[in-house]
């Protein structure tokens, strides 16, 4: 909860996605003598990696605000788990393209954050009145200092569902139309389609 808040204060959640991507690394090693076995099939490898490495990542993701050095960091931080799931080192000439069909999951990292944020989303719409709800919406009176506006939380999910605040919430009262929707956004966010 402190790095919520954190991220709440100046907007900032580098240095947090920083420190949930290392502790990533060090669960993916802590894996090494798991992976690394002959007699565990390919797919189970990549459920154990959902399943023990990304969840230590993405805890308390939904109230990232995410830029795009940070996008960069948890792409690569993903190739690095599915190269040493393989066991691909860095000087083998093979494409992160190569690597994505012979492991071909679901969804992205990023894409699972996205999810995870777009359900908090909903979650927080369909409330009546909460303090979230006032944060997530509210406007701040005075004048901003001068420069490019920072990218608020809202902002990355107005521009993934690419509708209007408004149209969100309308699609937020139908509970199994808002999860179609989540499912249908973040199951285009695979790096094979970007």
């Amino acid at each position: 909860m402190m790095y919520f808040a954190n991220c709440l204060i100046d907007g900032d959640c580098s240095h947090e996605i920083k420190r949930r991507l290392l502790l990533g690394r060090k669960a993916m090693t802590n894996l090494d003598s798991i992976l690394q076995s002959r007699d565990i099939t390919l797919p189970t490898k990549v459920g154990i990696v959902k399943a023990m490495v990304f969840p230590v990542v993405m805890y308390g993701s939904e109230s990232w605000t995410i830029k795009k050095a940070d996008r960069r960091r948890m792409d690569a931080f993903e190739f690095w788990c599915w190269r040493r799931l393989l066991r691909v080192p860095w000087t083998a000439r093979r494409s992160n393209l190569s690597i994505l069909k012979e492991i071909s999951p679901e969804r992205s990292l990023e894409g699972q954050i996205l999810k995870l944020r777009l359900q908090d989303f909903g979650h927080l719409m369909r409330r009546e009145d909460s303090l979230e709800k006032t944060l997530m919406l509210g406007k701040m009176e005075g004048t901003r200092r001068r420069g490019r506006r920072r990218t608020r939380w809202l902002d990355s999910v107005l521009e993934a569902t690419s509708m209007s605040l408004t149209k969100l919430r309308e699609a937020v009262e139908d509970r199994s139309a808002w999860s179609a929707l989540v499912q249908e956004v973040t199951k285009s966010q695979t790096q094979l389609n970007d």
